[in-house]
């Protein structure tokens, strides 16, 4: 009986951790603590999920996810926290690039 509920507890535990997530689709998690606009969606100020494809980034944005074209390139070095480049247009503050903290990854959005 108690090698049941280890089992049980085990295989839910391995479910639960790995909910929400495709296998070999890297996902990552950004702070804005602005409002900013990525390819014309604009986001609030808040915590997100990402997932990096190739040439695009999909958003969780709620119950929904917003799918973004970008650039993706690798740097050297890995950077050491994740990092957001704005320009501003129209008074809005657009995200141009984000360098992803604990990778090479740099996401360039034009």
């Amino acid at each position: 009986m108690a090698k049941k509920f280890i089992l049980a507890f085990a295989v839910l535990t391995l479910i639960a951790a790995f909910a929400g997530t495709v296998p070999g689709v890297p996902t990552y998690k950004i702070t804005l603590l602005q409002t900013s606009v990525v390819k014309d969606t604009e986001l609030k100020a808040g915590d997100y999920r990402f997932s990096v494809g190739s040439e695009k980034v999909t958003i969780d944005v709620g119950k929904k996810t917003v799918e973004v074209p970008c650039k993706i390139e690798n740097g050297d070095k890995k950077f050491d926290n994740t990092a957001i480049r704005y320009t501003q247009q129209n008074g809005k503050q657009i995200v141009s690039e984000i360098r992803v903290g604990g990778t090479k990854t740099r996401l360039i959005f034009n």
